[in-house]
């Protein structure tokens, strides 16, 4: 088994970096310091990694060995709200996070782990609520308070 030890944290200029394997993992995965896990092409890894990391889509892991493995945020079914009225966005925003709901926030719209009884209120709000398969990049303070950088630094 690849033990995932270190993210790599400074990255080389962009082609200079030899990958030797992708890690396609749902957010609920990505915010674990320690599991057990399947590289994309079977290969079984396990993350040992710091206490509190969160992995981003396109993280760079390295193991014992000096293996690099990268990080994708795997699609999974996410609810999005598509809103071009900036006060209502933030209503709906205020509302998801008064139930502590781990939020995507973007120009336009927001997105969060589907839930049937969110997308009614929502909708109840006025709001476009569409259902799909997506990657699910949430604010960091949804699952911890230091040591990352928001997604919008990618």
């Amino acid at each position: 088994m690849i033990r995932l030890t270190k993210k790599i944290t400074e990255l080389p200029s962009p082609g200079t970096l030899i990958i030797d394997g992708l890690l396609s993992l749902p957010i609920d995965m990505r915010i674990r310091s320690r599991a057990r896990v399947m590289l994309d092409d079977g290969r079984e890894a396990g993350l040992f990694l710091e206490r509190g990391t969160l992995l981003r889509g396109g993280d760079v892991l390295q193991s014992e060995e000096g293996l690099l493995i990268k990080v994708l945020a795997a699609d999974e079914t996410v609810s999005t709200v598509l809103c071009h009225d900036d006060l209502s966005l933030a209503k709906a925003a205020y509302h998801l996070g008064n139930r502590h709901v781990p939020l995507q926030i973007e120009r336009g719209w927001l997105r969060y782990q589907h839930d049937p009884v969110l997308d009614g209120m929502l909708r109840q709000m006025g709001l476009e609520v569409v259902v799909k398969k997506a990657p699910f990049e949430p604010e960091a303070g949804a699952y911890q308070q230091q040591g990352t950088h928001s997604h919008h630094a990618h």
